[in-house]
């Protein structure tokens, strides 16, 4: 029996949730990742390859640091006034120039430092305006009480990325050479800023005209100051990025090369992580805690188990197995913490209140990583190490104590997200219950 287009019943390509805004961020956001994790590997050997030292390498890391510290709040601002996907276009835009001109420099001679870093830096300020856009497009393109899978789904496939990226990375810059693989991360972000440029902002409401980027600056600063879970959480993982920054950055490479046998196990250990990153999402796509943020903050203490396992050190099977189980459990606080801004926070505050997040996160690391060798020389780079699984503890134990950290419930749908008090309240302004 034949049956004709008009009696042809139609089936949906995907889940209900994952509509044409999803589905355009998961592919760009997959494409930069495949770019981006690569080019931080060949950036570092094309300034080995320049004639620079391990100094120089950090000089260049750090000059993209510093900008994506500096601009990460006005990013959120601008993210909050401006259509997000024009924010997300110019930033791909931006950071294609710069990756393209660096492997222009790296191709046709030897780039000198200050280029390098000013190259990095204006990559960093892009990035800087970006993720806070990118994660308020995200939060805003999925509703219901499917988020969390959404989400969970959504960094499944960008940590997978980020783990094919270093891998293809690593290997390319061994096969053609660095100024190669920045050239091909710079045509990843003028494809993903195509793809995101069909990015459909008719569902978020339009800002209304007044005030100005101060003001809006004041009103994301309140909105995150008015949550004690919200800035609880930010403080802790301020602390807790840092000092594991430290230890991968500084100590793991020391333990690696001394105790490990180099940089191979080193790097299966931190690929490791990833992958159990990868096994945190897929779990996460299934299981949907009711008290969201219990959940996920109970998960982050394993997140001191690679520190504690390098301080010993234990062998390498069982520091791949400690790196797996922590990349897993973190990443069970991530969905789960994706899933609480978007229930709690209102949709024309994303961007701002996001890049209150990003600024937590990343602040102290520069601190804490020029903080290693003095710490090592001071107590040990055993100390040290426990001194960073410690405080990973500490931090997460006393976040706990934050009330709505242990109460916050998930609820299904999000047509009602609780507001705070506006300025000219009498009440005070408090947490969430």
């Amino acid at each position: 029996m034949t049956s004709t287009a008009g009696d042809r019943p139609t089936r949906p390509r995907g889940p209900a949730w994952a509509g044409r805004n999803y589905s355009l961020l998961t592919t760009a956001a997959i494409v930069t990742g495949l770019g981006a994790n690569g080019s931080l590997i060949a950036a570092a050997f094309a300034v080995l390859d320049a004639g620079g030292d391990g100094g120089d390498v950090g000089l260049v890391a750090a000059s993209r640091t510093l900008p994506l510290v500096v601009f990460l709040l006005i990013g959120g601002a601008v993210a909050d006034r401006l259509p997000r996907h024009r924010v997300m276009v110019a930033a791909n835009g931006l950071n294609c120039l710069s990756q393209a001109v660096f492997a222009a420099l790296v191709l046709t001679g030897e780039p000198r430092l200050w280029q390098m870093m000013l190259l990095t830096a204006l990559g960093g300020t892009g990035q800087a305006f970006f993720s806070p856009a990118a994660e308020g497009m995200l939060m805003s393109s999925v509703e219901g009480d499917q988020a969390g899978r959404a989400f969970a789904l959504f960094r499944m496939a960008t940590q997978g990325a980020a783990l094919g990226g270093a891998a293809l990375g690593g290997a390319l810059v061994a096969a053609v050479g660095p100024g190669w693989v920045l050239a091909v991360d710079a045509a990843a972000f003028a494809l993903a800023g195509a793809l995101r440029a069909f990015l459909d902002v008719g569902h978020i409401r339009p800002r209304a005209p007044g005030g100005g980027l101060l003001a809006d600056l004041r009103e994301g600063w309140r909105e995150f100051t008015g949550r004690p879970w919200l800035w609880g959480i930010v403080v802790q993982f301020s602390i807790a990025n840092a000092v594991v920054a430290a230890a991968d950055a500084v100590y793991g490479p020391l333990v690696a090369r001394d105790s490990l046998g180099g940089a191979g196990p080193w790097g299966l250990a931190l690929a490791a992580f990833g992958a159990g990153t990868v096994a945190g999402a897929l779990l996460m796509t299934r299981w949907r805690p009711r008290r969201l943020l219990l959940a996920g903050t109970l998960c982050v203490f394993p997140l001191a188990l690679p520190s504690a396992a390098l301080a010993v050190p234990v062998p390498v099977g069982v520091l791949y197995a400690v790196m797996f189980v922590a990349g897993a459990t973190v990443e069970v606080f991530g969905v789960s913490w994706m899933t609480a801004l978007h229930q709690e926070i209102p949709e024309d505050k994303l961007s701002r209140v996001s890049a209150y997040d990003w600024f937590g996160s990343v602040s102290l690391v520069p601190l804490a990583t020029a903080l290693a060798g003095p710490a090592e020389a001071a107590f040990g780079r055993t100390g040290s190490l426990w001194g960073c699984a410690a405080l990973v503890v500490l931090v997460t134990a006393l976040v706990l104590l934050v009330p709505d950290v242990r109460t916050l419930t998930r609820r299904t749908g999000r047509t009602s997200v609780p507001r705070l008090p506006s300025a000219d309240a009498e009440s005070p302004v408090g947490g969430l219950g």
